[in-house]
């Protein structure tokens, strides 16, 4: 499983299992013996990368004030999607091919769209009823893996102003002003301090 990430991290869309044996060390007829098919491998892994990615998905209070709380939001949501960038990519190109993939990324997607449902919680609910399950799936929309990919490989901007194009996106839907205290805020947890707060 982690030869198999070790691949998808340095690049390797499609790694073979001749290829996943040997950067783990192993005989070809050993990754079979302990796993059925390539697809059950994939799903091991898949397991295996949420275990590590575990440290960077602690919940964010959702007490304090807008801005810091958004900051801290995109800091950390920012920090989980460009780590899981190389597998996700590789992971989408499996999707409609393997069940067992796509049902993880399912989950994550869900995971995903509740977290930040939680965290907003009280700007969605601040708005009027007619609006909130639209502005619930926009969030959802914004804070996501392919809208941060976007941003990052297709529009070509650097992690800083992603940051910011996000916060942006997030403030906006919320019918909130992205002013100073927002870019502050994104400065301090930039430079230790929502960031720092979050665990690293």
């Amino acid at each position: 499983m982690g030869a198999l990430l070790d691949l998808l991290e340095a690049g390797e869309m499609r790694p073979t299992a001749a290829q996943i044996a040997q950067r783990a060390g192993v005989s070809l007829r050993s990754v079979f013996q302990h796993f059925e098919s390539l697809e059950t491998l994939f799903a091991a892994a898949a397991d295996l990368q949420m275990e590590r990615m575990a440290p960077l998905l602690e919940p964010i209070p959702t007490d304090g004030a807008f801005p810091e709380r958004l900051a801290t939001f995109v800091m950390r949501r920012s920090r989980v999607l460009e780590a899981i960038a190389p597998v996700r990519r590789a992971s989408l190109r499996m999707e409609p091919f393997s069940s067992e993939v796509r049902s993880r990324l399912d989950a994550a997607r869900a995971r995903g769209r509740r977290e930040v449902e939680r965290v907003f919680s009280r700007e969605i609910a601040a708005l009027p009823t007619a609006e909130r399950r639209d502005a619930a799936s926009a969030l959802g929309a914004v804070a996501s893996w392919s809208s941060w990919e976007h941003l990052r490989r297709h529009q070509r901007l650097g992690i800083d102003r992603a940051r910011g194009v996000m916060a942006r996106m997030l403030a906006s839907t919320l019918g909130r002003p992205v002013g100073g205290a927002v870019v502050r805020a994104l400065d301090a947890a930039g430079s230790g301090g929502a960031d720092a707060a979050s665990g690293g």
